[in-house]
């Protein structure tokens, strides 16, 4: 059978922790066929970003014309835009991506700022899914979110502004929260002790956005993509790629 399509419109992982190669790996363990509109140029590793370019807004508009124009495309992924600019690119053609899954990506895991508020700012009307973790739900409120009632008022506040539904993770808590149709909930699991871990809200979105593709309704895609990212991080715990986080192992 043909597969479903997934696009990601994300930065590129010189490392292939996270990012668009993350993405492309989640898509193809789920079923899927991915496809992609590369954001930004990042040099990075395990220990950080070191350099990043972004891509032109007129050649991110252009990838994504020739991807639409071509591909019957099933959901969309978008991760690090990096510029307003190019978040108005995308904003503008939001009607045309199915399934839209932002993942509000402010910060890599090693710390490195990878985008600011500006640039998430203009897609916050459109998602189905949100799916920033708690640090980028306090950014993007301009407060700090902590505890996981913090987090439940956080998902509620943004979905106030537009998405259909919000998760706010918190894997250091080992819980998610989901709010959608006026009602949240707790999503809880058992901690993966790990330090390999670079890459994994890029994971999680992905998977959202690839079960989606697939038939899922949201709560299913949420609690499918929760147990994925527990199996991939189980997975890999034991390599040893890089001095620093390592990644998933997506195929696990």
């Amino acid at each position: 059978m043909t597969p479903a399509v997934v696009l990601t419109i994300a930065g590129s992982d010189s490392g292939g922790g996270a990012g668009i190669q993350a993405d492309l790996k989640t898509f193809a363990a789920l079923g899927a066929y991915g496809v992609s509109v590369l954001t930004a140029i990042t040099a990075q590793n395990t220990l950080g970003v070191t350099a990043i370019h972004s891509v032109p807004p007129e050649i991110v508009a252009a990838q994504l014309d020739a991807v639409l124009a071509d591909f019957d495309v099933a959901a969309v992924k978008v991760g690090m835009v990096g510029d307003p600019a190019i978040a108005a690119v995308i904003a503008a053609r939001a009607a045309e991506l199915p399934n839209l899954v932002v993942d509000p990506v402010l910060v890599a895991t090693s710390g490195s700022l990878l985008s600011g508020v500006a640039s998430v700012a203009p897609l916050l009307p459109y998602p189905r899914v949100l799916t920033p973790n708690r640090h980028e739900a306090g950014a993007l409120l301009g407060g700090r979110v902590e505890t996981a009632e913090e987090m439940a008022a956080a998902a509620e506040a943004l979905a106030g502004r537009g998405p259909e539904a919000v998760v706010v993770t918190g894997s250091e808590l080992a819980v998610d929260i989901l709010h959608a149709g006026g009602r949240t909930e707790t999503l809880r699991g058992e901690p993966v002790p790990t330090v390999n871990n670079h890459g994994s809200g890029c994971t999680f979105s992905s998977a959202i956005a690839a079960r989606l593709a697939l038939g899922d309704d949201i709560p299913e895609a949420v609690v499918f993509a929760k147990s994925y990212v527990a199996r991939a991080l189980v997975g890999g715990r034991d390599w040893k790629l890089g001095a620093g986080p390592g990644p998933l192992h997506h195929f696990a």
